[in-house]
């Protein structure tokens, strides 16, 4: 199943690679599956690997990348790291012919994620993004009413995403080395909201506080060839209101407070009384994208309908041109 021929009805046979917050809620989600199946861990020291596999009831934990991926048993590979990290690990995953799914942001930045897209598509290998909130069914809701016009013409797309702080000083957030900053982190959630609706941009406008070698506050204004703009920002020092809405000449969409990963909308619509839309199960989970992940490997597709890998580059690229106006590059980063 790793290279998306077999469509057998057996679980997906997961690897994790990288045993910090994230891994653990995707293990945690990922156990009462039926469709899929924890089989090993790897980190780069065994210590940690072996506390998460006991953890988690995983029967395999490796020292190292290299052995986890080389695991035949492991049909896919949820990479967890650190995004300065991502680049190499989905790399080793992909030489090693595994199937990956990847954490948000893709990549440091869009060269790498080409990169990586480009390896995918030369070795016939499933590669995702694991932007969670692509595959929300709120969120494919919301996209489902506008494209067949609810809305009329989408003229703005407004998002948010701060955390008030105050972080610790040794928080990877804050650490240029492994890309920290509200951008990457935080304002890809903004950027890829913007960009499910409208598409890349035609202008990218921003401005932000940088101090220690990250942004710590961060607004972008997007410009479309439509006219339409999107005004989204970030922050690690302001509790922003997380919401988001659509606009169009006809209505309005509105997502409550945690956008990203909600379970309900309101649409706005003259003349008409609003109309609350809610989407039963988990909201805030995995559960989603590895059911996604499990239907594509089935069926043999090597990309997701849901969180294409064109869509993954274009948002990266948004979010280099963004870097590139608020003039943040992190360490051991060529000129992009």
């Amino acid at each position: 199943m790793g290279d998306g021929g077999d469509s057998g009805r057996r679980p997906v046979r997961w690897g994790i690679l990288a045993t910090g917050s994230i891994a653990a809620r995707f293990a945690g989600d990922a156990l009462p599956l039926p469709d899929a199946e924890l089989v090993a861990v790897g980190s780069r020291a065994s210590g940690p690997a072996e506390a998460f596999a006991e953890r988690f009831g995983i029967p395999r934990a490796y020292g190292s990348w290299a052995e986890l991926v080389a695991d035949p048993e492991v049909d896919a590979v949820y990479v967890a790291t650190p995004h300065s990290a991502h680049h190499a690990a989905v790399r080793q995953c992909l030489e090693a012919g595994r199937a990956v799914l990847c954490e948000k942001p893709f990549t440091l930045n869009a060269a790498e994620a080409g990169a990586l897209v480009a390896l995918a598509r030369e070795r016939g290998l499933f590669l995702m993004e694991a932007m969670w909130m692509y595959c929300n069914p709120a969120i494919r809701r919301m996209v489902g009413l506008v494209r067949d016009g609810a809305i009329g013409e989408v003229r703005s797309v407004q998002a948010d995403f701060g955390i008030g702080g105050p972080l610790d000083p040794g928080h990877r957030l804050l650490d240029p080395a492994l890309g920290g900053g509200a951008l990457l982190d935080l304002g890809v959630y903004p950027v890829s909201f913007a960009h499910l609706v409208l598409g890349e941009p035609a202008e990218v406008a921003a401005w932000a506080r940088l101090s220690g070698g990250v942004d710590t506050n961060t607004g972008l204004v997007l410009g479309y060839d439509s006219g339409a703009v999107a005004t989204l920002s970030c922050s690690l020092v302001a509790d922003t209101p997380l919401v988001a809405s659509v606009t169009g000449s006809a209505g309005r969409i509105e997502f409550p407070r945690g956008f990203f990963f909600g379970d309900r909308f309101v649409l706005h619509r003259p003349g008409r009384d609003p109309e609350e839309f809610v989407e039963p199960g988990p909201a805030a989970s995995f559960v989603h994208q590895i059911t996604e992940v499990t239907r594509c490997l089935r069926a043999g597709e090597l990309e997701s309908p849901l969180v294409p890998l064109d869509g993954s580059l274009a948002v990266m690229r948004t979010l280099d041109a963004a870097r590139a106006r608020i003039g943040l590059r992190y360490p051991g980063e060529a000129a992009a």
